[in-house]
């Protein structure tokens, strides 16, 4: 399985946020995406894009209860949401969050293979190489891929900003 490392500077997210139990994932996230989907043309004109014009991506940030992006426990705050410039404010019924600069471990999965991928990522590969999970696990969209995959971004290392 091909892992990658990357640090990624802080960035920001707007989106539909919800917090619920680990255990009923499925019974609350996706209408998270569904109402952020449904309203997208409220923040369209925040999204970050790239050199061609297409979003950078979506995201589905997570953090512990405090919103201090560290791990779930047996429940966490989820930002079904879509990268913006930083300066963005987000409208009304939108929530912002600034997701801190971080060393990532990547790998890409699709809905059929997620729950496998994060088992290897947190039982086998992070601490074969070395690595502790340091905070919430994120999830990212390439808007220029309608597959189904998307990349589990790990954070390994806090990096402190300048």
């Amino acid at each position: 399985m091909s892992v990658q490392i990357e640090v990624k500077e802080s960035f920001t997210v707007i989106g539909k946020l919800g917090q619920g139990l680990a255990a009923e994932v499925p019974q609350w996230i996706p209408a998270l995406w569904q109402e952020a989907n449904n309203g997208f043309g409220e923040i369209q004109n925040l999204a970050k894009t790239n050199e061609e014009g297409n979003l950078v991506g979506l995201w589905g940030a997570m953090s512990d209860i405090s919103e201090s992006f560290e791990r779930w426990t047996d429940q966490g705050k989820y930002l079904a949401g879509c990268e913006v410039l930083d300066h963005s404010v987000a409208p009304t019924g939108w929530t912002k969050w600034i997701i801190p600069s971080y060393k990532f471990a990547i790998i890409q999965c699709n809905q059929d293979t997620y729950q496998s991928k994060f088992k290897y990522m947190v039982t086998e590969y992070l601490p074969g190489n070395g690595y502790s999970l340091v905070g919430a696990v994120h999830e990212f969209y390439k808007s220029n891929e309608t597959d189904g995959n998307l990349y589990l971004f790990f954070p390994i290392e806090r990096i402190l900003d300048k």
